[in-house]
This record gives structure tokens, sequence and C-alpha cells, in this order.
């Protein structure tokens, strides 16, 4: 049995293959709420089960300070952020990094739709505490 972040290879592979599709139909260049409309009806033709700009709370020292919208929600277990820029920048990796250490999830993804070629990172949560099963 895999564990750890490696046992989601499979899901974040569908996850990149339909957006490697949107980006193979829609090209770069279009705002990201675009992207994001194509993506969630790709993988939703895919049989990925997601939510769309899930709100999550975002806590401090065990206190909730507020929420954030992640761009897709996959499986309850997967943050899928998108970005349609020329350039992905250090602070874009990081500030996502810093929404799966808030909403303590092992695994992302950053998918950005604004270059030639479709970008993408999987991200791991090094903070991450794995919940009792």
């Amino acid at each position: 049995m895999t564990t750890g972040p490696y046992k989601y290879s499979e899901i974040t592979g569908k996850i990149i293959g339909c957006a490697m599709e949107v980006h193979k139909i829609l090209g770069n260049g279009f705002q990201e709420v675009i992207y994001q409309r194509a993506l969630a009806q790709e993988m939703h033709w895919q049989g990925i089960e997601f939510s769309r700009e899930f709100e999550m709370p975002i806590f401090y020292k065990e206190e909730q300070i507020g929420t954030r919208r992640v761009d897709f929600l996959v499986k309850s277990v997967i943050a899928v952020e998108l970005k349609a820029l020329t350039k992905l920048e250090d602070v874009h990796l990081a500030q996502s990094i810093n929404y799966l250490e808030a909403y303590d999830l092992e695994v992302g993804l950053l998918i950005n739709f604004g270059q030639k070629s479709l970008e993408f990172k999987r991200l791991i949560n090094a903070k991450y505490r794995s919940k009792p099963s």
C-alpha cells in the first residue's frame, strides 16, 4: 500500500491530464476564471470528485482568524490552485504551500495556464499532521 504523498500520484496525474486537455483546447491568454470553469467541466467529465471555490477556515494558534477559498478541493484532500500568469514567481509557490499548511492538507497542485506550455507543480506539505484513521 502506498503511503505519504505518493498515494495521491494517480489522482494528481488525472487532474494534470485534465488541465493539459483544457490548455490544449484553450491555449494561453484567458483570465483564470475561464480556465477554472473549463477545468471544472473536464474533471466532471472524467469522474473526478471535487468542490470548486471551496471555502476553508484559516487558523492561528487554534483560533479561526478568517477563511480562504481554494480554487478546487479534490476528493476532500488535494488543494488545486490555478493561475493564468506569464510567469510563476516564488511568491505564488509560497502562497500555495501556505494554504496547504493552513488547511492541513498533505498534497496540492499549482497549475499555471498563462504560458504557451502548461506549467504545474506538485506541492507537499512538510508540516502535514496526519489524522487518525
